[in-house]
């Protein structure tokens, strides 16, 4: 603790022989950043250009790629400054305001999935209402409500957070995530329980909203024709996915953050890795290559940059 300027350091612990790996790691991770910046950014790209992507469905799209950039950027950064400094440090307001990014923005990519759920729902059950149904207003408070929600209830209990007292003072991770709560003299059961809200809320209610939608999807495509069956499976098995791998991860982040059991360091590394490397760095290619329309356009993007 900087007691001139009264702040509060924590460190992180959770690098792996940094000493000597630290320019192969800072390689390995930038290459990595890169790849996310490039691949989201011309996904969103295209979409934003191409008129013939201006429907609500790509909009979401460019939605859940933009909130993978901004979530990389959130940690990969401070990640690549820590791989080639001496000491792994960070402020304690500053791994509060990591914290709470990290997690208002993952719970923005469930939102933003039930709102892509929704959208294939009235698509392919309700065809003839679809566009007074997804009007620019109906997917700008989509849009809003994915965003500002997670980060107002994020911004509340960061904000109760500062206000507690910290017995540990070491992280055993490489940034700023759950484990955080494992520092704190004492959890109250009121934070607890907002917490708890919180995942029922931005987590479960959604997972629960996408899968009852699609499971009305499915039964409605059984008794279609064989074209809507086919439309079904093009543009909701990216979807489904995304979903199932977005809730695996954070599913594996909150129970392995409260086992008390030690976990080994190599295991904790790669666990808490995969959270922010999957879907930023698989999703542009999955709707990027499974998504016909902006395949398509990826593909006359790259024979333009050729000649």
């Amino acid at each position: 603790m900087d007691q001139e300027f009264n702040v509060t350091y924590l460190t992180l612990d959770g690098h792996m022989e940094l000493h000597r790996f630290r320019y192969l790691y800072f390689t390995v991770v930038l290459t990595v950043y890169v790849l996310i910046l490039c691949s989201n950014c011309t996904v969103v790209y295209l979409i934003w250009k191409q008129p013939t992507l201006h429907e609500p469905m790509y909009v979401f799209i460019a939605a859940l790629l933009l909130n993978s950039v901004l979530l990389s950027t959130n940690i990969y950064p401070k990640l690549l400054l820590d791989f080639l400094s001496d000491t792994q440090v960070i402020s304690f307001s500053a791994c509060l305001f990591q914290f709470a990014a990290l997690y208002s923005l993952i719970d923005s990519e469930f939102l933003l999935l039930a709102a892509m759920a929704y959208d294939r729902y009235v698509s392919i059950c309700k065809p003839l209402h679809y566009q007074s149904i997804m009007t620019r207003r109906t997917i700008s408070i989509f849009l809003t409500l994915a965003w500002l929600l997670p980060a107002a209830e994020f911004v509340a209990m960061a904000a109760v957070r500062a206000k507690q007292r910290l017995c540990g003072f070491t992280l055993q991770v490489i940034f700023c995530n759950n484990s955080i709560y494992k520092l704190f003299c004492e959890t109250s059961a009121a934070v607890s329980f907002y917490g708890i809200f919180i995942l029922l809320n931005m987590v479960a209610c959604p997972v629960l909203f996408i899968l009852f939608t699609y499971a009305r999807i499915l039964l409605i495509c059984y008794h279609s024709c064989g074209e809507v069956r086919r439309k079904a499976a093009h543009t909701c098995l990216p979807h489904l996915l995304v979903l199932g791998n977005m809730f695996f991860l954070v599913t594996f982040d909150v129970i392995t953050v409260r086992l008390e059991a030690n976990i080994p360091k190599m295991a904790r590394l790669i666990l808490t890795l995969q959270l922010i490397l999957y879907n930023p760095l698989f999703n542009p290619i999955m709707y990027g290559l499974k998504m016909k329309e902006i395949s398509k356009h990826l593909k006359k993007l790259f024979a333009a940059r050729t000649r």
